[in-house]
């Protein structure tokens, strides 16, 4: 990777990636691009090049291409999935609409896509425990159709075009950098705020609700590793699984009680979050991933709940 452009830069790993990936290629290579510059975001649009790209109108794409001369395009432009499921029309136009685009423009001008697909793109049938890296997807969410049918076109625009797509199945993310954006494990970043601010929590999922989850330095380093990769050596190519760790919400409470003794937490389920929650694996087989491209991960649940609350305390002024 040369010259870098991010879509959806601004949101929940965009933003952190974007830093990340300019101490690593500088920062006139990296290029964020959002459809629009929201408030909050001036750390990412002020360090370095900044493109408004919306990624369902395709000339915007490639005027940001032609521009900076890029070679490699990671796609973060995305509805998550509890918005998804309010607005399923909007998913479906970002999420397909705009990999379509992308991948259009990739296949125009030689460059590489990283598209990151989701646990969501597995459903009820699946293999809850163990879930393999190829087995019978049939979500039932609309985030998780854009994502299954996401990783079949990448494999699509691959062999019959030859545009050179990457991508992993990420679970649940966790950040003290940016709040999440309306997914269904969004509950294991707000449970850290609120044990800060409120030193109590209502978890929206029942106790038992077990989901693989990721601290998000680990997450970045799946994109980049994997996006340096030697492609020769990937059989898979898209839709990776990738895990840290599997965790329920009593399991969260009982790290954050290590760390804070009086930290409280109570339940009142949300049944659209809990289906939605009740449909995804436990946890992945990610043997793929560390046999193809050496995929490691740094975090378990009390190392990441040790960093996060310190870090929180600091940004929090806590």
């Amino acid at each position: 990777m040369k010259k870098i452009l991010i879509t959806g830069a601004l949101g929940q790993i965009g933003s952190e990636l974007t830093m990340k990936m300019r101490d690593i290629y500088g920062n006139d290579n990296v290029i964020a691009s959002s459809r629009s510059a929201k408030d909050g975001s001036e750390k990412v649009v002020k360090a370095g090049p900044f493109e408004i790209v919306d990624v369902t109108n395709p000339q915007q794409i490639a005027d940001a291409v032609k521009k900076h001369k890029i070679d490699t395009v990671i796609n973060l432009a995305a509805i998550l999935s509890a918005v998804g499921e309010s607005k399923p029309n909007l998913a479906w136009d970002v999420n397909m609409g705009g990999l379509v685009n992308i991948l259009e423009v990739a296949r125009e001008f030689n460059t590489a896509v990283f598209t990151p697909s989701s646990i969501a793109a597995f459903g009820p049938n699946t293999p809850k425990i163990n879930t393999p890296q190829d087995t019978i997807q049939r979500p039932t969410t609309m985030y998780g159709v854009t994502k299954v049918s996401g990783e079949i076109l990448c494999d699509y625009y691959h062999q019959k075009f030859g545009v050179d797509t990457r991508g992993v199945r990420f679970p649940g993310l966790i950040s003290y950098e940016t709040l999440p954006g309306g997914g269904t494990t969004d509950y294991a970043v707000e449970i850290y705020y609120k044990a800060i601010e409120e030193g109590k929590f209502v978890c929206p999922l029942s106790k038992d609700t077990r989901m693989d989850m990721m601290y998000m330095p680990d997450a970045l380093d799946a994109i980049i590793n994997l996006a340096e990769a030697d492609g020769s050596k990937l059989e898979h190519r898209n839709a990776f699984n990738v895990t840290a760790m599997s965790f329920t919400p009593e399991d969260i409470f009982a790290s954050i009680k290590k760390q804070m003794p009086d930290f409280e937490m109570t339940y009142d389920v949300n049944d659209t979050l809990q289906n939605i929650a009740d449909s995804w694996p436990d946890a992945l087989d990610d043997s793929a991933a560390r046999k193809e491209w050496n995929w490691n991960p740094k975090y378990d649940l009390d190392a990441m709940t040790k960093d996060m609350l310190e870090k929180l305390k600091i940004k929090l002024g806590k």
